[in-house]
This record gives C-alpha cells, structure tokens and sequence, in this order.
C-alpha cells in the first residue's frame, strides 16, 4: 500500500516526495504545500463510474455505505483497517426545477449537492473521514483545528468518535453558535483568541509544530482527498454524466482544489471524457481571490505562481489591519490557505471567479429555502453566484448546472430569522402577529 501513494510539493522548483506515513502541513523541505499523489498502475481501479455503485447493493459494509469510502480506489492512500467512517456522504443531489425557473434557467438543469446530510451537518465530513485515517495510520494522539465553525464540529465529532484529543481555535464573536455548539458538545477543548480566522490559523500552525499535534485544517492534503469524492457522488447521481458548471463558495479554498483535482485525476483515468467548468463565489467582504484573480491576473503559471503578488496584498491587509467581513461567516476568510492550489483548479476547469455581496447572499438564501431547502448563509453564495453569472451570460440558461450547498441551514439560524423578522430583502417572510381571537386568525389565514 505505501508505495501506491505519496506526498508531493507542488512547487516545481522543490518537487520533493514524502511516504504517506509521515506528517506534514506543508512541504519541510520549501514550506510550499503538498499533494496526495498515486501509482495508479498499483492500483486496481474501476474500469467506469458506474462500477463503483455496485456497492450500493453492499451498504451492510460500513466502508461501502460511506459516500467517500465507496470511491476508496480513487483516494488510496491507506489500507481498510485504517479507514474511519461515521457514515458521511450521505448527501442529495436535489433537482430544483422551481428555482431554475425562478431564475430562468431550463427547469430540469439545475441541482443542488446538499452536503448539509453530513454527520455533522456540512461538506467537512467528507474531508476529515480521509485525515482522521491518515491519522489513525500513522498513530496520532492529538488534534487541532483553526476555524470559522464548520472545520471545528467535524474535527471535534471525528476525533471524539476516533479517541483522539482535540483543540479547536476560533475567532473572538466570528462563529455560529450552532456551530460552536458542536465543537463544545463533542467534547473538544475550545480555544477563543481576540482575532479572525487568519490569526487562529497562524496560531495552530505553530502549536502543531511545537506540540505534534495533528493539524485537520486544508493545509493537510489527506483532508482534500475525502473533499474529492463530493464530485464523484455528484456524477453519480447525474448517471455517471459531468455536468456543464459546477459553482462553489470560496473561503479557505480547500474544497475548489479538491475538486480541480478530482477531475484532473478522472480525466487521466479514463473514467470522464470532459472536465466541467468551476465557477468559484467570493463574498464581497472577503473576496481575496476574485482580487487576485480578476484584478492582478494571477494564475497557476504551472506552479510557478507569483507569490510577490500575493504577498504584497497580505502585507496591505497588515498594514491597514484588515479582516474581512461578511454574513457568511464560514468563508470569512482573507489569506486562504489553499490559493495556489485553487489556481491550479481553475486552470485544469476553465474557472471563474466571482464575490456576490451579503445582501445577495441572504436573497439566495431564503430563495432556497423558499423552493424547499435550507442552507448556510455560505452555501447560499454558490446560488447569488450563478444568478450574477446567468446575468453576465457566462452561464446559459440551457447549461447544466450543479450548486454546492456546503452546510445546514441551522448552523447559524440567526441569519435566517433576522433576515426574515427584520425584513431585509424581498423574499422575506416574517410571522404575523394577531390578537387571540378565531375570527382574525380566520381572517389572516384566508387573505
């Protein structure tokens, strides 16, 4: 099994290898990240798609039932005995004919990846089922996370489920308390610090590294392995056909870069015959790559990617003291750890990026739950997203398109109900008051 997988810097300059038993965040020799990387020739992969839902019809098999482990040839890294799952991927692709004709696209071409089914209600289940095997397999003891909410509930079930000590950092007032609530319930010990997600980040780094404790956050390459297998369900469900755009919320950039590698890998497999485009949605107050991207023309440039570029942007936000701001609180990110692999996903999709403001965010928002789901202020970017890219005839309206619902709608229920109680947008639908009399009720209810 080792030799079928193995860690690699993606720097084109550094290009150094690791075995999969060992630890890393970030590449010891350059400090650049790292990719999971397969002999595929070692490697007994499906010949189709469609062999991997034959084990549908072996869902007694706990790895099989598992909507990551079911595609386990694709992300190879460890043998079975190492494999942790709490039954994550579950998830519904969902037809939404009602939308699409709200927003007048052809009704049968939209659909919605709910990753809120989850474990433990958002898309992060399917990244730390991947990093707590990996941890398992090399015997790790410890866990740490920095994160905006969703990162610290999956970090905090999967370790309490795995036996493993766990520290969660957070920002001081910047998470859900639906959110936070997992994290404290799960038994993981919560860390408040007075800054954003950017200061907790670079804070749990350094712990890692002095403590060795094993650090669950995307910088961690087996975690972007599980994050893959959310395409590989959204083909499954489309009967094994890629859709045209598939349309994300971008905050740390983990799941964009998941999915540029999920499809670079299916293509050299053999096993799709065209790669979708990726449309990747920054919130307006935290739009750090649809700046670098659309304004400073950064791109992959085959790795070499200009990193003055980047840091001179970093070294702004130092200087002014900027944190980026948005309802969406789970990609209220600034320096996103993943930016040049995400560069390399929009290379290997034909991407496009794009930052919606918090009022459209939260328009989306009720729009969704107003034709029969619920989601996160986040997930609701991926719909604000599509509507502005159907608006600047990016998207056809004949496209077929497939959003990505990151989280539960009641992960930060406070958005919901402000928005509706208070009004703020033109899909809002506030409780009624009425006095205790039969004859008004009767009233209000027939109006």
């Amino acid at each position: 099994m080792t030799d079928a997988a193995y860690q690699q810097c993606i720097n084109p300059a550094c290009n150094a290898s690791f075995s999969c038993q060992e630890s890393f965040f970030k590449c010891p020799k350059c400090g650049d990240l790292l990719d999971i990387r397969y002999n595929w020739d070692k490697i007994a992969v499906p010949k189709k798609m469609s062999d991997f839902a034959k084990r549908w019809t072996t869902r007694n098999i706990p790895l099989d039932y598992s909507g990551v482990w079911r595609f386990r040839e694709l992300l190879n890294f460890c043998d079975d005995k190492h494999k942790v799952t709490i039954g994550e991927g579950q998830t519904l692709l969902q037809q939404n004919c009602g939308l699409a004709n709200h927003l007048g696209m052809k009704a049968e071409n939209l659909f919605l990846q709910y990753e809120g089914l989850n474990p433990s209600g958002s898309f992060k289940d399917n990244g730390m089922t991947a990093a707590f095997s990996h941890a398992r397999m090399i015997g790790a003891k410890s866990s740490a996370c920095a994160s905006t909410g969703n990162t610290s509930a999956a970090v905090a079930l999967y370790a309490a489920m795995c036996g493993l000590k766990c520290v969660v950092f957070i920002g001081s007032g910047r998470i859900a308390f639906g959110k936070l609530s997992q994290a404290m319930d799960y038994g993981a010990t919560t860390i408040q610090i007075a800054g954003d997600f950017d200061d907790c980040m670079r804070q749990v780094q350094d712990v890692c590294t002095q403590m060795g404790l094993y650090l669950l956050n995307s910088l961690n390459p087996f975690r972007l392995e599980g994050q893959k297998t959310i395409m590989f369900r959204i083909i499954e469900a489309l009967n094994f056909e890629v859709p045209d755009w598939i349309v994300v919320p971008g905050g740390n950039l983990g799941n964009s870069s998941a999915f540029g590698k999920a499809f670079a890998e299916l293509k050299e497999l053999g096993l799709i015959n065209k790669t979708p485009r990726l449309a990747i949605i920054n919130a307006a107050g935290a739009n750090t790559l649809d700046y670098l991207v659309n304004t400073k023309k950064l791109t992959w440039n085959n790795g070499n990617v200009d990193m003055q570029v980047v840091n001179d942007l970093y070294n702004d936000f130092t200087a002014k003291k900027f944190s980026p701001h948005t309802c969406a609180s789970a990609i209220e990110i600034s320096r996103p750890v993943n930016l040049k692999k995400c560069l390399r996903a929009l290379e290997t999709c034909n991407g496009i990026v794009r930052s919606v403001d918090d009022d459209k965010i939260k328009d989306a928002k009720a729009l969704v739950g107003k034709f029969g789901f619920g989601c996160e202020p986040a997930s609701a970017a991926s719909v604000a997203g599509l509507k502005l890219l159907l608006d600047e005839k990016i998207i056809s309206p004949s496209d077929r398109v497939a959003c990505i619902l990151t989280g539960h709608a009641l992960k930060d229920p406070n958005v919901t109900v402000n928005y509706h109680k208070e009004k703020q947008g033109p899909y809002a639908n506030p409780p009624i008051e009425v006095a205790n009399d039969l004859s008004k009720i009767v009233q209000i209810i027939s109006a």
